[in-house]
């Protein structure tokens, strides 16, 4: 069973297998009923309403298709990770490219984020969109968000993964990424790494995740 709600699900979610085995295990749940089979490849979980199983949107479909990297924001970001159950009627997303999709016109996208994000799955990229807002659209209690975020960063090549594409993200999603990264007992390198990157003289403002066990050695405010 997959966890996480309502979203979709792709071959590069499950990194931990092969391109053969991660298929397999999408066509097995599809068939089991946990998943909406969309495309090849591409997956929805659905959750439920009052007037049947919730489908999937057009735009959410496009966000897994666009060429460039394209990962919630926002709320969409939220709901992703299971911070929120909302899921908002426009839909929010950012990318690397210059120019969002024609068909995202409906959509507030964010452009121009770093180029380090191509790779990155849906739920990394949904996680440090949700670093760069501090989190405001959680609708959990801090100290359940920061659980919540804890249990993305438990791997340790994941998390090496997160921290090499966070140092040229702004300072604040660097300094957040590693007091959850101490937290959780990330690799000391990949912390180094980030801890080298920030001013020591600088401040920020982690809004609900100054309830990070480290947040103050981490430079927060």
């Amino acid at each position: 069973m997959v966890a996480g709600g309502e979203r979709h699900w792709q071959l590069s979610d499950f990194r931990d297998l092969s391109a053969n085995a991660a298929a397999h295990a999408l066509s097995r749940l599809a068939a089991d009923g946990e998943l909406q089979r969309v495309r090849r490849g591409l997956y929805y979980r659905p959750k439920p309403t009052a007037i049947g199983p919730s489908m999937p949107s057009a735009t959410s479909v496009l966000a897994q298709t666009f060429r460039a990297p394209l990962h919630p924001a926002g709320l969409s970001a939220a709901n992703t990770l299971g911070l929120s159950t909302q899921n908002p009627a426009r839909g929010e997303f950012a990318t690397p490219a210059a120019a969002p999709p024609g068909a995202l016109a409906g959509a507030l996208v964010h452009t121009r984020r770093p180029h380090t994000r191509t790779g990155l799955s849906t739920r990394d990229g949904a996680l440090l969109e949700t670093l760069r807002e501090r989190a405001q659209a959680s609708d959990l209690p801090p100290r359940e968000t920061v659980r919540r975020l804890l249990a993305l960063v438990n791997d340790p090549a994941d998390f090496r993964r997160l921290a090499d594409a966070a140092l040229v993200e702004p300072p604040r999603v660097r300094a957040m990424l590693g007091a959850l990264g101490q937290q959780a007992g990330a690799p000391p390198d990949a912390l180094r790494r980030l801890r080298e990157s920030l001013n020591p003289l600088s401040r920020f403002d982690f809004g609900a995740l100054a309830a990070l066990r480290y947040a103050r050695e981490w430079q927060a405010r």
